[in-house]
């Protein structure tokens, strides 16, 4: 029976020779150009001539300065025992430091001829005067001269004056505030808003914007019991009118020389005697001996003013030489208990650490103080404390200055903080990390 698939020799045979008609074929291998190679050499060489010129030219960007200085510091040392009067009340501070505090209750009191700093204040912000100038001109009427007359059969407090006379506004300021006429006070009312119930409104949306919350003003001149204000009020208004240098000038005279009425001393016979610079006495039997002062002392080189209130010193007599005595005593024992206990004092030691500088690549600086920052002042006082960061490059030297540190009552523009060590620019690591 024949094999259908053939025999084995066969089948091998018929394999052989269809292998001899095989060809197997390869694919040849592709070589890159020699054109091509050079120009990716070329690229390359390109790409990173331009980042290493990039990365040697490019801005780096300007160092940080991060503040660690605390906002306020406390001065070492216990707060002065003050000697606050036994009666009435009083405010007081040292101008630049936090608010002393108060004694009695600081409750609303009249406040007699204290009245007529509001009034001066009032007149300056409506009609500034220019510094080295003596402001507008006002004609004395007849008015203002029956005005005068009444008050004087009243046995008030007035500055004479005749119909024609003129008085500039630094004249007005000098009748007002040390003579304390309380027709000019009237005048002055009348000059501003043409009617004293006007200026009287005047008075008192001026005392709410100034946060006098509990001042009220009935008439210019304080005269009236229902004009009435505390200690703390009747400082913050004398800080704001001790700022105006026409007012400042003003009660620091011991005495002034008007038209008609000639020589007047100062009522507050305090100034120009133990630093006192002003400010406005007031007095009735009712409101007791007033006295808003402002007292200039030297510290170990440094000038400091104290500020303050007394109200209601001996009230009852009717003497006003004894109540106005009786409240510049009472001002003096409380500015002396604080004179005696003011002291320079340092506020940072030299190469306290004030902040920290960087650089674009994190390294850090400290910024330290270059010298120690001393004030004026007593114990227990936390003294805000500011610093201005300076323009800086992409480095710093050792010892270059960085910042500088500074009061709020500083007036000679701080002490400069300094690179504690030198910090170079940031690294070529860094500069070819940020090429692109």
């Amino acid at each position: 029976m024949a094999n259908p698939r053939g025999t084995l020799v066969d089948v091998v045979g018929q394999r052989s020779k269809t292998a001899k008609h095989l060809h197997f074929k390869t694919r040849p291998q592709r070589r890159i150009p020699a054109r091509a190679l050079v120009t990716v050499a070329v690229v390359l060489v390109v790409l990173i001539g331009a980042g290493a010129v990039r990365a040697a030219t490019e801005s780096i960007p300007a160092l940080k300065v991060r503040r660690v200085l605390p906002a306020s510091v406390v001065l070492s040392g216990s707060k002065p025992t003050l000697a606050w009067p036994a009666s009435g009340e009083a405010a007081v501070e040292v101008e630049g430091l936090p608010p002393l505090g108060t004694s009695g209750p600081n409750t609303e009191v009249p406040i007699a001829s204290l009245a007529k700093i509001m009034t001066a204040y009032v007149l300056l912000q409506d009609h500034p005067i220019p510094t080295g100038q003596t402001g507008s001109t006002l004609a004395i009427s007849a008015a203002d001269v029956a005005a005068y007359q009444s008050a004087a059969a009243q046995q008030q407090s007035v500055v004479p004056v005749a119909a024609g006379e003129t008085l500039n506004e630094m004249q007005l300021l000098e009748a007002l505030l040390v003579a304390s006429g309380n027709n000019i006070a009237d005048t002055v009312g009348n000059y501003d808003s043409g009617s004293t119930t006007a200026f009287v409104a005047k008075m008192n949306s001026t005392a709410k914007q100034l946060g006098m919350a509990h001042t009220t003003y009935t008439d210019p001149s304080g005269l009236a019991s229902s004009t009435v204000s505390t200690a703390s009020d009747q400082l913050l208004l004398a800080a704001e009118a001790m700022a105006i240098p026409a007012f400042a000038q003003v009660v620091a005279m011991p005495s002034v020389n008007l038209p008609v009425a000639g020589a007047v001393p100062n009522f507050n016979k305090a100034v120009g005697t133990g630093g006192y610079i002003g400010v406005k006495t007031g007095s009735t039997a009712t409101a007791g001996g007033c006295l808003v002062f402002a007292n200039r002392q030297t510290v170990g080189g440094r000038a400091f003013t104290v500020l303050g209130a007394v109200l209601g010193q001996d009230a009852g007599q009717s003497s006003t030489a004894e109540l106005t005595k009786a409240a510049i005593n009472a001002a003096s024992a409380l500015v002396n208990s604080i004179t005696s206990a003011v002291s320079t004092r340092t506020v940072l030691p030299a190469g306290t650490v004030v902040a920290v500088a960087s650089n674009a690549s994190g390294a850090t600086v400290k910024v330290v103080t270059s010298q120690a920052l001393t004030t004026v002042g007593f114990g227990g006082t936390a003294v805000p404390v500011s610093l201005t960061s300076l323009p800086l490059g992409s480095h710093l030297a050792a010892g270059q200055t960085a910042a500088t540190v500074s009061l709020a009552s500083d007036e000679g523009g701080g002490i400069p903080a300094t690179a504690e060590s030198g910090m170079p620019s940031p690294t070529w690591t860094w500069r070819l990390s940020h090429i692109f």
